[in-house]
C-alpha cells in the first residue's frame, strides 16, 4: 500500500509528458490540490517520421524521475482512447445479483476479439432504479484493450522502475475530470431531472476526443482530426518545413503574413467544425434526452487564435477554451509550467484525480495479475518476518520442552503412575458394570413388550387364512356346475410366507409385476387377456399382450394410483395354485386374468368379499377389511403356460370333488382332459391388531418376527 496520500497522473501525449502530483484536500472532498507539475517538451512529435518514439519517451521519463521522488505515491497513466475499446450499455430489467454475468455475456459479443486476448474491466453507471432486488435502465461501462497493447504502454514505465498502478483510456480520465470540475456531485442530481450535458472537446496531435456527460450519463468519440492537421495544411500551402509550420501555428497572429497563414488553415477548420457537428448530432440521435449545455475545448492545439470563435459561429452554441478548473487548487497552479500548458492538462488531472479516490468512474485495465504480482511482492517482507518469528517461538519452546525432560525423574512418579493406573481400573469396571445392566434393562423392556403384544397377535394367523379362504372364487350358493371347467374356483396348492425387516427390498424387485397386476385387475374392459409367462397369448386363444397394457392408461374401478411400494417390517406371504378356468368360451377372463379379476381384486379391496367378519380377537363380530388386516400389494410373481391335463374323476384327481353325471355307470364324473393354469401369487402383509391401535414401523421394527 502507498505510503503517502499524494498521487501522480502522468500522461504520455504525443508532443509532451504532462504530470501532476496531487491529494485529496483534507476540507472539502470535492477539492484536489496540486503539489507538484511537470510538463516536458519532446524535442520532436512522436508521430513524425524520423522520430524514435521509444527513445523519446525514455529520455522524458528519465528527465521527470530526475526532478521527482515517486517513492510512496499511487501512479496513474493514461492511454490513447484509439488503443482500446469504451461502450456504454444499457441492459435490460434484471436482478442486481445477475448483472456481472450479464456484463460477462455482453463483453464477449461487444469485444471483437477472444476475451483471453484483452483485458476488461467494467462498472456499472448511476443512472437506473433498483427496487425489490431489480434493477429496470440499469447502464454500464465497458472497457477493453488487447493485451499486447497493455504492455506496450506499460512498458516505458516498467523500465523506468516506476509501478503503475492504474491504466485508463484518455477519453475516460477527461470524463472523471469533467464530471469533478464542472458538474455537481453525482450523488445529489436527480435522475429525472439530470443537468445539461458538457460537451468537452480534447484535441490532441492525431485525434480529438468528444466526451459528453451529465455526471449520470457518458458518451464519447474520436474524430480523426488533431493539431498535426493544422500543420500538414501549412507545409503543404506555404511549403513550409514541418517544425517552421509548427512554430508559425503556435504564433499564428504574430507571423510574418497572419492572413495566409489562416487562409491555409481555413479548411482544417471547416472540417473540424463539421466533424464536431456530426459528433453532436450522433449523440443527440443516439439519446433523445440530450441536452447539450457548455462545450469546452481542451489541448495544446486548442490555443489556436480563432478557433473557438469559429467553430462556435458554425455549430450555433458557445465555446470556451477551459484554461480555469474550478476543482483544482494548490501550488502548482501558479507555476510557470502549468500557465503555459494549462489547456494540456486535463488528462493528467483526471488520472490524479482517479488515483486519490475521489473519480466517477473508477475501471482500470492493469492486468490483474500485476496487480496480485505487487501485492505478494508488497507483503513479502511481512511474510519473512512473520516466518521468522514463528521459527525463533519454535526453537524457544523446543529448547523449554528439552530442559523440561532433562529434569525428568521417572522414580518421582512411579507411585502417582501406578495410583493412576488403579482409577483408571476401577473406572473401566465399572463403566462395563454399567454396561451390561443397561443391556440387560434393554432386554427385559424388549421382552415386556413383546409378550404384551402377543395377547392381541394371537388371532392374527387366523384371520389372515379366513380372509383368504373367504377371498377366493366359488360358484354362486345353491348352483351345481357340471364341467369342472366352468366352476368359479381357485384350487391352492400351498401358502408359505418370509419376514422382510423392510418390504421396499422385496418390492423393488416385483414393482413392475405390480404395475402390470393393478392395472389388469380392474375389469375385463380393463384390457387383460389370458398370457403366458413371457406375456405370450396361449396358441390359438384371443386376448391382448399384457406388455402393451400401460398401467397408467387403464384405470382400476374403485382403486386410487399408489404413490408409493410398502415400507417397513412385514411379512410377504406366497400361494401356489391353480385353476380350470380356462376355455376359449371364457376368453379374456382366463388364465392369469381369473386370477386378477376374482382373487387379486380381493385382496386389493375391490371386490364385494373385501369385507369380511373376523371371528375372534378384540375385533369379534365387527366387518373388517382387507386393508384393515394389513394386507395388500398383490403380484402374480410367477406362472405356467396353460396346458391340457388329463383328471380322473375322482376329489384325488385334480382337487375338485367329483359330481354326478346321469346316465354315468359309475355315477361320477369320468376322466376328463382340461386346460390348467398354475401360477405363483404374492402379497404383502403387515400385521395390524384389528379394533386395536396398529403399531408403529419403529415398534414392529424391535419386536421380534412372528406372531
Amino acid at each position: 500500500m502507498p505510503a503517502s496520500p499524494y498521487v501522480w497522473g502522468i500522461d504520455i501525449g504525443k508532443s509532451s509528458l504532462k504530470a501532476l502530483r496531487c491529494r485529496l484536500s483534507p476540507t472539502d472532498p470535492r477539492r484536489l490540490v496540486a503539489e507538484e507539475v511537470e510538463c516536458i517538451e519532446y524535442p520532436m512529435m512522436l508521430t513524425q517520421e524520423e522520430a524514435n518514439p521509444v527513445e523519446l519517451v525514455r529520455t522524458a521519463l528519465a528527465e521527470f524521475l530526475s526532478r521527482h521522488d515517486l517513492t510512496g505515491d499511487r501512479v496513474a497513466v493514461s492511454t490513447p482512447g484509439q488503443s482500446g475499446l469504451a461502450k456504454f450499455i444499457k441492459l435490460p430489467p434484471v436482478e442486481a445479483k445477475k448483472i456481472p454475468d450479464i456484463v460477462k455475456y455482453e463483453a464477449g459479443q461487444q469485444i471483437p476479439f477472444p476475451l483471453d486476448q484483452v483485458v476488461w474491466d467494467w462498472q456499472r453507471l448511476a443512472t437506473g432504479l433498483e427496487e425489490g432486488g431489480f434493477v429496470m435502465d440499469a447502464e454500464v461501462a465497458l472497457f477493453a484493450m488487447k493485451k499486447e497493447q497493455v504492455a506496450k504502454a506499460l512498458t516505458p514505465f516498467d523500465e523506468a522502475g516506476i509501478d503503475v498502478e492504474i491504466l485508463q483510456l484518455t477519453p475516460i480520465a477527461l470524463a472523471n475530470m469533467v464530471i469533478f470540475d464542472q458538474l455537481p456531485d453525482p450523488a445529489t442530481v436527480d435522475p429525472d431531472d439530470p443537468p445539461p450535458s458538457v460537451v468537452l472537446v480534447s484535441m490532441g496531435v492525431d485525434a480529438t476526443d468528444v466526451v459528453v456527460t451529465n455526471g449520470l450519463r457518458i458518451a464519447q468519440r474520436s474524430m480523426p482530426i488533431g493539431g498535426k492537421r493544422f500543420t500538414r495544411a501549412l507545409v503543404e500551402e506555404m511549403q513550409y518545413t514541418f517544425a517552421k509550420a509548427e512554430t508559425e501555428k503556435r504564433n499564428a497572429v504574430h507571423a510574418a503574413d497572419p492572413k495566409a497563414v489562416f487562409r491555409a488553415m481555413r479548411p482544417v477548420f471547416n472540417q473540424f467544425a463539421s466533424e464536431l457537428q456530426r459528433s453532436l448530432n450522433y449523440f443527440t440521435s443516439t439519446d433523445r434526452s440530450l441536452k447539450i449545455g457548455k462545450v469546452f475545448l481542451v489541448g495544446n492545439p486548442a490555443k489556436l487564435r480563432g478557433l473557438s470563435d469559429f467553430v462556435s459561429k458554425q455549430l450555433g452554441v458557445e465555446v470556451h477554451r477551459l484554461d480555469a478548473y474550478t476543482g483544482l487548487e494548490g501550488p502548482a497552479l501558479a507555476a510557470p509550467a502549468f500557465r503555459e500548458n494549462r489547456l494540456g492538462f486535463g488528462t493528467a488531472y483526471g488520472l490524479a484525480l482517479q488515483a486519490a479516490g475521489g473519480s466517477t468512474l473508477r475501471t482500470s485495465l492493469l492486468p490483474k495479475e500485476i496487480v496480485f504480482d505487487r501485492m505478494v511482492k508488497a507483503k513479502r517482507p511481512w511474510v519473512v518476518a512473520g516466518l521468522l518469528g514463528l521459527l525463533a517461538a519454535g526453537l524457544i519452546n523446543f529448547i523449554g520442552w528439552f530442559v523440561a525432560a532433562g529434569s525428568y525423574a521417572q522414580a518421582g512418579y512411579k507411585s502417582a503412575f501406578q495410583s493412576s493406573d488403579n482409577t483408571k481400573s476401577i473406572s473401566q469396571n465399572a463403566k462395563s458394570g454399567f454396561d451390561a445392566a443397561e443391556q440387560q434393562l434393554r432386554d427385559t423392556e424388549s421382552w415386556q413388550r413383546y409378550l404384551i403384544e402377543a395377547h392381541d397377535r394371537r388371532f392374527q394367523a387366523l384371520d389372515l387364512m379366513r380372509t383368504i379362504q373367504a377371498l377366493l372364487p366359488r360358484d354362486a350358493e345353491g348352483v351345481t356346475v357340471e364341467n369342472p371347467a366352468d366352476r368359479e374356483e381357485i384350487i391352492l396348492d400351498s401358502l408359505d410366507m418370509e419376514f422382510f425387516p423392510d418390504l421396499a427390498t422385496w418390492f423393488a424387485g416385483v414393482q413392475g409385476d405390480w404395475q402390470l397386476t393393478q392395472a389388469a385387475a380392474g375389469g375385463d374392459d380393463a384390457g387383460g387377456a389370458a398370457t403366458g409367462p413371457a406375456g405370450e397369448t396361449p396358441a390359438g386363444e384371443a386376448g391382448g399382450d399384457p406388455a402393451a397394457v400401460d398401467p397408467a392408461a387403464v384405470p382400476v374401478d374403485g382403486a386410487e394410483p399408489v404413490a408409493g411400494g410398502p415400507v417397513g417390517p412385514g411379512w410377504v406371504v406366497e400361494i401356489t395354485g391353480h385353476h380350470f378356468h380356462n376355455e376359449r368360451r371364457h376368453s379374456p377372463r382366463e388364465g392369469a386374468q381369473f386370477v386378477r379379476q376374482t382373487l387379486i381384486r380381493g385382496l386389493l379391496g375391490l371386490n364385494e368379499e373385501a369385507t369380511l367378519a373376523t371371528a375372534a380377537g378384540p375385533a369379534q363380530g365387527k366387518d373388517l377389511s382387507v386393508k384393515d388386516l394389513g394386507i395388500g400389494f398383490p403380484v402374480i410373481v410367477d406362472e405356467e403356460p396353460i396346458k391340457p391335463v388329463a383328471i380322473d374323476g375322482g376329489a384325488e384327481g385334480g382337487g375338485f370333488e367329483g359330481r354326478p353325471r346321469p346316465g354315468s355307470p359309475t355315477g361320477l364324473d369320468e376322466p376328463v382332459t382340461l386346460r390348467q393354469y398354475s401360477f405363483v401369487l404374492q402379497f404383502v402383509w403387515q400385521p395390524t391388531v384389528p379394533g386395536g391401535v396398529p403399531r408403529t414401523p419403529a415398534a414392529a421394527a424391535q419386536a421380534e418376527p412372528g406372531f
